[in-house]
């Protein structure tokens, strides 16, 4: 007999650990929570640990605006070793005993701010043919991938904790490896870099202070009945969407928006364009809309 899943919505801000892979993780959230659907907003490599936001029931018709939003890593870089994957799981490939200076990476910090092209590993999600780069890399296969455009907004060395380390925290837009990253800036310092560990501190509105551990989420999934002391947890759906306006519309409004028909706006406060705004109705979500012409638009509603 199948449990029966409970409604539950909102974002769960996870600390994932060390080992564990983003789509596990979401998997073990949806169990705890007794959830029918779950999603996270920007995957963590199973060698990297920290914040993975995860959506459960109509908070996933908002993952989109988690993943585009600016994230916040630290890394530490390995010099003199360059690997497969570009981090502690591949295999060497280039050897080098130069191990740069305090002072010589941070002259070459500027070289990686701002908006760069970058080539993301070989062994990535991204897909080529239709297949995904990591297959074709583990199957032997020769995988070279197109440098793309990335915007690092901030990088600085947080400490050089030994002569073949340094500590990074970089803040950068959608898209960008930092396993890449590292493999660069060992480059451009004659050398050879890997990640040797790799943390995320922030993603979108979302920051170490949202964060908890997965064993305190058991804890508390085992403390009340029916799942009220775990649910405590929960952030509203609208947290991830602080960044676009907010409407506020009236019931009846509101009823035509979720029979799918357009709403006629009216009054100094309405936007003039928008291709997402937040409508709200009796202070609660009511989903994302857009507005064009003073008219607004049911994008994607809500089932709450």
């Amino acid at each position: 007999m199948n449990k029966q899943r409970t409604p539950v919505h909102g974002w769960v801000i996870l600390d994932k650990p060390y080992g564990m892979s983003s789509t596990q993780a979401v998997g073990k959230l949806r169990f705890l929570f007794n959830a029918g659907k779950a999603g996270h907003g920007g995957t963590l490599d199973p060698l990297a640990s920290g914040l993975l936001p995860v959506a459960l029931g109509e908070a996933t018709k908002t993952v989109s605006h988690a993943m585009d939003g600016r994230k916040v890593y630290r890394f530490t870089a390995h010099w003199g070793e360059e690997r497969t994957t570009d981090d502690l799981e591949g295999e060497v490939t280039i050897r080098s005993d130069r191990h740069p200076t305090q002072s010589e990476i941070e002259a070459v910090l500027p070289r990686f701010t701002g908006r760069i092209m970058q080539a993301p590993p070989t062994f990535s999600a991204i897909r080529v043919a239709g297949e995904r780069a990591y297959d074709l890399a583990r199957a032997g296969e020769a995988v070279e991938l197109a440098e793309r455009p990335v915007l690092i907004e901030a990088l600085r060395l947080v400490e050089v904790p030994g002569p073949d380390h340094a500590t990074f925290e970089v803040t950068c837009g959608k898209g960008t490896y930092i396993r890449s990253l590292a493999r660069d800036m060992g480059r451009a310092l004659g050398t050879a870099a890997h990640v040797s560990s790799l943390r995320r501190v922030a993603v979108g509105p979302f920051t170490e202070d949202h964060m908890i551990s997965l064993e305190n989420l058991e804890e508390l999934s085992h403390k009340a009945r029916g799942g009220d002391a775990i649910k405590g947890v929960l952030l509203p759906i609208e947290t991830v969407l602080d960044g676009i306006p907010a409407l506020a519309i009236g019931e009846e409004q509101a009823r035509r928006l979720k029979l799918g028909q357009s709403v006629l706006l009216r009054g100094a406060n309405a936007p003039i364009a928008g291709d997402a705004v937040l409508v709200m109705s009796g202070g609660k979500p009511l989903g994302i809309g857009t507005v064009s012409q003073g008219s607004l638009k049911p994008k994607r509603l809500f089932n709450l």
